[in-house]
């Protein structure tokens, strides 16, 4: 079986099958050894397990996974990588490849085809452009998966796991954390990957929860309270939540709101926990 982790190995591809890579597509596959093991080893996946991978590429990190999974479906986008995937990997008896964009898949149908009686996770080497959407996408969506394990770029990581107070703070951070709880696996550099990317990466492993941290009366008015506190970041709690129209309330009672949490209207949104998100956004919606 060929290593398809090897640059060799992947250039010999190249020439025999005219493949281009696409900027627009956000593909730059994964060719560290270390990283790759990395990657399932902290996702903790076993034959009993049934992995979704998203944006599969040459098969890199599919070839690792249909080792240590019981099953693997590849969801991959661009129709020209589907039968260099198909040659790379025809040693493999346990690997679905589906040719569609994630976004508008039915995931929850075909968990429920694929993987009945399984462990199922989310792995993948996310294209950088569409890092937030796809998971958003895949919180929001309540799957039954038990946790998420991606390469994304460095900047969104450090969001996504920021604490309240710190400059990386913000609404993202907020929502992950809503849905699950984020683990900085490692930093990798530009160099793991072919082509090499501008930007520094990191993997970051998400555990989904079964319920949120926090109860919420309205989980789309809590959302709203978030946005607002982070869409004007440099005014204060008070102004920034009165001057958006998705709160219901005119300044007057974003006041007795936030006195009544006993949260200074004088603080900023980068300050607040998730409890203080809930606390507020329990007394307007």
């Amino acid at each position: 079986m060929k290593n398809l982790a090897s640059v060799s190995v992947i250039k010999d591809i190249l020439a025999a099958s005219g493949f281009k890579f696409s900027k627009s597509l956000g593909q730059n596959f994964l060719i560290d050894e270390n990283v790759l093991s990395k990657i399932v080893e902290c996702s903790a996946i076993d034959k009993n397990s049934g992995v979704i991978e998203i944006g599969p590429g040459f098969g890199t990190l599919t070839q690792r996974l249909c080792m240590a999974a019981g099953k693997v479906v590849a969801i991959e986008i661009d129709k020209t990588a589907i039968p260099i995937l198909e040659d790379n990997l025809s040693d493999f008896d346990n690997l679905k490849i589906i040719n569609e964009d994630v976004l508008k898949c039915d995931l929850h149908k075909i968990i429920a085809a694929e993987f009945d009686g399984m462990d199922v996770k989310i792995a993948a080497n996310l294209p950088y452009y569409i890092t937030t959407p796809i998971i958003m996408h895949i919180l929001e969506s309540a799957l039954p998966v038990c946790s998420l394990t991606v390469m994304i770029q460095k900047e969104v990581a450090m969001r996504i796991a920021a604490k309240e107070g710190t400059k990386d703070y913000g609404a993202l951070s907020v929502a992950v954390n809503f849905y699950s709880e984020p683990e900085v696996v490692a930093h990798v550099p530009p160099s793991a990957f072919i082509p090499q990317p501008k930007v520094s990466s990191t993997v970051i492993r998400l555990k989904l929860r079964d319920k949120p941290p926090v109860v919420v009366a309205d989980e789309k008015g809590f959302f709203k309270v978030v946005r607002a506190a982070f869409g004007q970041r440099r005014k204060t709690l008070l102004n920034a939540l009165s001057n958006s129209p998705a709160i219901p309330l005119d300044k007057q009672g974003i006041s007795k709101v936030l006195a009544d949490c006993a949260i200074d209207e004088k603080r900023r949104g980068e300050t607040l926990t998730l409890q203080n998100f809930a606390d507020i956004s329990n007394r307007i919606f």
